[in-house]
């Protein structure tokens, strides 16, 4: 195994392993940025797809959390996590690049799109799984909150460009382009990978190979009795639900209600995205003022009401504002309980102990996305920004019901370590 490199002065963008992988991993977030706008657009602008449609694509994408995410994290407990993160770049690649080829030849549909996205749901589920317990083999234990920052900082600075780029490369080119530049992203992340040089230790075994659902009861096992691991994970549900619900449906009340045009539409949620990059940038000073966990509560409590204020009117000034506050609290708590689950868990448990707090949070995600395609047909797009907001809302009380209102920081590793 080639161990963790030390600290240098400089930070951990001096790590050579860290810079390609924060390098490529910048790049993928870009592309998928991109084609979280692009993949929407194609499905209104160049096959008409109806709101309950596009609420499909967002099922879709993230339906394998349900589906494969409890087994996912227990195959990734068993194998080294870097040939995981390059074999799921590389399928993801050769998948988004399929759609503006079947576009450029005629043969585009929306069964493909719902195939394709869910293609690189899958990937994203295994790659997620594996990419959260490599990185403290990466960079150490002490080092994951500057790590999660630098990296949750890329992954907002992605959400704020990738919008505007989307909407660019869909004026200039057509809406599958932002689609394409997905896939090469995915082959950048790859490369960079590739040239990465630490390894983990290999997993001990017995003399054999414990059944799976064995290896599955251990997350679980781990998840369940946790206060913190238990209330953050009905919390997560909640909050992806509704989120998910109200973000499913915003291109449609952007480019339908608002007439906002495609440019307009990608430099709304670019703006919006801003605030992504703030949170980011605060995370670490809201946990030395106020307390990993206090300063957690805070960020929610203050991205939560927000969301009110996105389908209020009809310019787009203030869905743009909503978007920067809510953006900003919701990355700032996310680093901070990033952090906490990798410095709390065991590392030969992380990937089941991730998969199954993420089976039940990332699994809303496609019931969100469902439901605000619903609920936007049936009684109205921004009647339903305004419920999934309100929901939003209400999942606070989960968070204030729990130990984790009593504790200015979260705990660290106290078992199975």
């Amino acid at each position: 195994m080639t161990s963790a490199p030390p600290a240098t002065c400089g930070g951990l963008l001096r790590m050579r392993d860290f810079r390609l992988v924060w390098a490529g991993e910048t790049t993928s977030m870009l592309g998928s940025s991109v084609a979280a706008v692009a993949l929407p657009l194609v499905a209104v602008v160049t096959l008409d797809a109806g709101t309950f449609t596009v609420g499909l694509l967002t099922a879709a994408a993230w339906s394998p959390w349900l589906v494969a995410g409890l087994p996912a994290g227990a195959w990734v407990d068993r194998m080294p996590k870097r040939p995981v993160m390059l074999a799921c770049n590389t399928v993801s690649a050769m998948a988004f690049a399929s759609v503006p080829v079947a576009a450029w030849l005629g043969g585009l549909t929306m069964a493909h799109l719902l195939l394709v996205a869910a293609v690189g749901g899958v990937a994203k589920v295994f790659f997620s799984l594996a990419y959260r317990a490599y990185l403290p083999v990466l960079v150490g234990s002490e080092r994951l909150l500057e790590a999660n920052t630098k990296l949750q900082g890329s992954e907002s600075a992605a959400q704020l460009a990738g919008p505007g780029l989307a909407g660019l490369l869909a004026h200039a080119f057509g809406a599958v382009s932002g689609v394409l530049a997905d896939a090469l992203s995915f082959g950048v992340a790859a490369l960079c990978l590739r040239s990465v040089r630490t390894r983990e230790a290999a997993r001990p075994r017995g003399p054999a190979e414990r059944r799976l659902l064995a290896e599955i009861r251990d997350g679980i096992r781990f998840v369940v009795p946790d206060p913190y691991l238990r209330t953050l994970t009905l919390f997560s549900a909640m909050s992806n639900l509704a989120l998910m619900g109200y973000q499913s449906i915003q291109v449609v009340f952007l480019a339908r209600l608002l007439g906002a045009g495609a440019g307009q539409v990608g430099l709304v949620l670019a703006l919006a995205g801003a605030g992504g990059l703030f949170g980011a940038a605060l995370a670490g000073r809201v946990a030395a003022r106020f307390g990993t966990a206090r300063g957690f509560l805070l960020c929610e409590a203050f991205a939560a009401p927000m969301l009110l204020l996105g389908p209020v009117g009809d310019g787009l000034f203030l869905f743009t504002v909503a978007g920067f506050c809510a953006g900003a609290g919701i990355v700032a708590s996310n680093i901070l309980t990033s952090t906490f689950r990798q410095q709390y868990c065991p590392p030969e448990l992380l990937g089941r102990i991730t998969a199954s707090t993420s089976a039940l949070n990332y699994g809303a995600i496609p019931l969100g996305g469902l439901l605000g395609g619903l609920l936007g047909e049936s009684i109205g797009v921004r009647e339903t920004m305004w419920l999934m907001a309100a929901l939003q809302l209400g999942s606070l009380a989960i968070l204030l019901l729990s130990p984790i209102r009593r504790r200015k920081h979260f705990p660290g590793r106290t078992r199975g370590s």
